[in-house]
């Protein structure tokens, strides 16, 4: 089958690579009809994300039709059209229990200390191939698999296998309510979804910053009051559209690829390779600057192991609550398609591209430098 296979910095590509097999009676091998390139990815394939393994097949976003379950796989059945959450989880230890997918005490084979396993990620994530591939392999499938409502389309339901949910969680860490004032830093693909989730949870006022004029104009055209940091200093423009108050709320939808307003085009930059971006903790700061006194910050922007850049007397001398983490996946699936089944959300304003495989690799170039139509990029496998 085909797929696309990482081996190196900046080097990936499509190669015919083994069928997947069932190795664990909790195995399933889901038909992938479409999958998805994430910001992750392009953690991963510009040396942010440290530790992939070559010969690792990306992708953590797919939908598919499931072909062969193992014996202990018996809410599915061969045909059934289903979502394959990112992160991957047991189902039955005391987190996955509690809701806490991401931080399964079973799945990662590093040990129950080592973190989250997601599909396509580095050594400690498992690794586990991924899902950019034309079958995979899903371990604990009777909890990684969700069935699709009917009436949802494979473009609906693939913004559920990760970006959905992850904008989702992102509303819920920041502790959005009725009313709230909400600051979503980053336009992409999951700030967009967040601020559709601080929305449908009750914000009164959804406010987005990014320097990217083709994603601000997707933000506005679902009524987000937006800010482009290359035109105006982001803190002081949340200061003044508040009275001087500030947020109650801050989404970092961005991570350690935050740029730095107005950066010049320089010669073997992030603009001529996939190299990480050259301030890191730039949404960081910004987030506890403008943050009100005792707010919240919700951090679903991926930080790799490692980083140790935050200003933390800033946030302790305002009473600022911080919260971060990878989200639970399947705690949050089934409603929002649920949701999307009866019309109360649709999350594929945020779909731009679609492209085959053959032509991923221009895709994933195209995605990385943020061309314009260039917010979400969907693969045609099936």
């Amino acid at each position: 089958m085909k797929a696309v296979v990482w081996h190196d910095t900046g080097k990936i590509a499509v190669e015919q690579v083994p069928d997947p097999q069932i190795r664990d009676p909790q195995d399933a091998i889901v038909r992938i009809t479409t999958s998805a390139v994430c910001g992750t990815d392009l953690h991963c394939v510009r040396g942010t994300m440290p530790g992939m393994v070559p010969g690792t097949i990306l992708g953590h976003e797919a939908v598919g039709v499931v072909e062969e379950n193992g014996p202990q796989v018996r809410n599915f059945n061969p045909g059934d059209r289903v979502v394959v959450c990112s992160t991957i989880a047991c189902g039955h230890c005391s987190y996955c229990r509690a809701g806490y997918y991401a931080q399964c005490d079973v799945a990662n084979p590093n040990g129950s200390q080592a973190g989250t396993s997601f599909f396509g990620g580095p050594q400690s994530t498992g690794p586990f191939d991924g899902l950019q591939a034309e079958r995979a392999r899903i371990p604990y499938a009777h909890t990684g698999l969700v069935a699709i409502p009917p009436g949802v389309s494979d473009e609906q339901a693939i913004m559920v296998s990760d970006i959905f949910p992850t904008g989702w969680f992102g509303a819920r860490l920041a502790e959005v309510g009725p009313g709230d004032v909400v600051v979503v830093l980053g336009a992409g693909p999951v700030g967009q979804l967040a601020a559709l989730s601080a929305r449908i949870q009750g914000a009164g006022r959804v406010l987005i910053v990014d320097g990217n004029a083709d994603r601000l104009e997707t933000a506005r055209m679902q009524n987000a009051e937006t800010i482009d940091f290359n035109a105006e200093d982001p803190v002081l423009a949340v200061k003044e559209l508040t009275g001087g108050i500030g947020a109650d709320r801050v989404i970092d939808a961005v991570g350690v690829d935050a740029e730095s307003p107005a950066r010049e085009h320089q010669p073997g930059g992030q603009d001529d390779a996939w190299v990480p971006g050259d301030a890191p903790a730039q949404a960081l700061r910004w987030a506890v600057d403008m943050t009100d006194k005792a707010g919240t910050i919700g951090i679903i922007g991926v930080y790799p192991p490692g980083f140790e850049s935050f200003p933390l007397g800033t946030a302790m001398n305002r009473n600022l609550t911080v919260k971060a983490g990878n989200c639970n996946h399947r705690r949050y699936a089934p409603g929002l398609l649920s949701r999307i089944a009866k019309g109360g959300a649709d999350p594929t304003t945020v779909l731009t591209q679609q492209e085959s495989l053959p032509t991923v690799i221009d895709a994933y170039q195209a995605f990385d430098r943020r061309e314009p139509g260039w917010t979400k990029v969907t693969l045609e496998l099936g």
